[in-house]
């Protein structure tokens, strides 16, 4: 998959500066809002089931907490980079504040490859990590959550160290655990099924039904998948979608003209969201090179792997059919591609938005837990529906109102909502 060297820390602050200069913020309010509050770097010595030492390099980063306690993931990518993880910490910011989640922004993660480590190895990272931050974080500073790579495991391990640290019982301290070990039921489907709820209401905009359209994905990890099957539930076709193989360390995308079968692909995709490409062609899949999913012949394409995936130099491989992009990932889409898109009258439901229903998710489990209480599955996907479309309306209904890009209301109403906690509390 393309991940062209875009500094999304930068993409991050420019999108940022728009916002605070369509607002009017004071200079101090700037200041304080382009940056981290506070972020913290430590190294994370193990011992390798082959009985070698090795240090991995960690990261927390606290990008902002006056609407509430920070939130946001901890990934494990052999390319992490701490300006990566600053800009994911304040995307969290927005993303919390435009569905108006009583939470903050932040981000962590650690610089290793899941691929090449055993779940021991694994969960020494994952012990360690806590071990390093565990006094500035927890359900009162900053909660964490999966993402890339991680996932229900990992959480669990550090809830557990968490606990053994401070000799507590705090299941509040992390989301995204298994159910059975205070999860909330919902939170796998949370974050693909938001992306189709804005993409719903985005559809009824454009006067299109689902049944009517077919889409293309980018990943098969967690979101694209439930996002495919919501999507497919609601009558849509998705005819192709793109992961990684690190088999042979490339991404492919593999098309079906009369639509995918998703319990067919689920089947022959591991816990990477890798689809074995053997068995995929004797399925009857075409196989095309990774960079093929951005040119499919669909209504909507769906970015849910990485950043920086839709740039200036492959934006022009987009079909002329495509009315819609829906951002799964974190920034997969960059500032200069997004001009030739608006100039294309493309609709693009920005990330901070579309990824919303994961965060919704987390905060309900974080509230679930705090209480010792749960709610049943229908009962969070129906909340999560609720807000995810409400925040919809008041951002396309401002956008209109304002003759802005989806992106550009999102921002403002996500900016001055975090700006004017800062002012009520005094710090500005």
């Amino acid at each position: 998959m393309n991940s062209k060297s875009y500094n999304l820390y930068e993409v991050a602050q420019q999108q940022f500066d728009h916002a605070a200069e369509l607002l009017g913020l004071d200079q101090a309010m700037r200041d304080l809002l382009r940056v981290p509050i506070r972020e913290y770097h430590f190294m994370i010595p193990i011992r390798m089931d082959n009985g070698d030492k090795k240090v991995f390099r960690g990261f927390r980063v606290q990008h902002n907490d006056a609407r509430g306690p920070g939130k946001g993931g901890i990934r494990f990518h052999p390319l992490q980079t701490i300006d990566t993880v600053r800009a994911l910490a304040m995307w969290m910011t927005w993303r919390s504040a435009i569905v108006d989640l009583p939470l903050g922004g932040s981000m962590g993660g650690v610089v290793c490859d899941p691929h090449d480590l055993t779940l021991v190895e694994q969960e020494k990272i994952c012990r360690g990590w806590v071990r390093k931050i565990s006094r500035d974080v927890g359900p009162e500073l900053d909660v964490p959550s999966p993402d890339l790579m991680t996932g229900p495991k990992h959480m669990i391990w550090m809830l557990d160290e968490y606990e053994t640290i401070h000799g507590v019982k705090k299941p509040g301290f992390i989301t995204g655990k298994p159910v059975g070990l205070g999860g909330s039921f919902g939170r796998s489907e949370a974050s693909g099924y938001g992306i189709i709820i804005t993409v719903r209401e985005a559809l009824k905009e454009l006067g299109m039904k689902p049944e009517n359209t077919l889409a293309g994905i980018q990943g098969f990890g967690n979101v694209a998948q439930n996002a495919a099957q919501l999507y497919i539930q609601m009558g849509g076709k998705v005819i192709s979608v793109s992961c990684w193989n690190q088999a042979d360390h490339v991404a492919y995308t593999f098309r079906k003209a009369d639509g995918i079968h998703l319990e067919e692909l689920l089947k022959i995709t591991n816990s990477f969201g890798e689809i074995d490409k053997a068995k995929a062609l004797e399925l009857g899949y075409e196989c095309l090179p990774g960079e093929a999913w951005i040119e499919q012949d669909v209504d909507i394409l769906l970015p849910a792997a990485i950043e920086s995936q839709i740039t200036v130099e492959n934006v022009d491989r987009i079909s002329p059919r495509v009315r819609l992009i829906a951002e799964g990932a974190s920034g997969p889409i960059n500032p200069g591609a997004e001009a030739v898109l608006a100039g294309r009258k493309i609709l693009v439901i920005p990330d901070m938005l579309a990824t919303a229903g994961g965060a919704i998710c987390s905060y309900f489990e974080q509230v679930q837990s705090n209480m010792n209480y749960y709610w049943r599955r229908d009962e969070v996907l129906g909340k999560i529906d609720a807000q995810m479309t409400s925040a919809y309306m008041d951002i396309s209904n401002f956008a209109l109102r304002k003759n802005l890009p989806l992106r550009d209301a999102a921002y403002v109403i996500a900016v001055e909502r975090v700006a004017n906690a800062c002012q009520d509390r005094g710090w500005i």
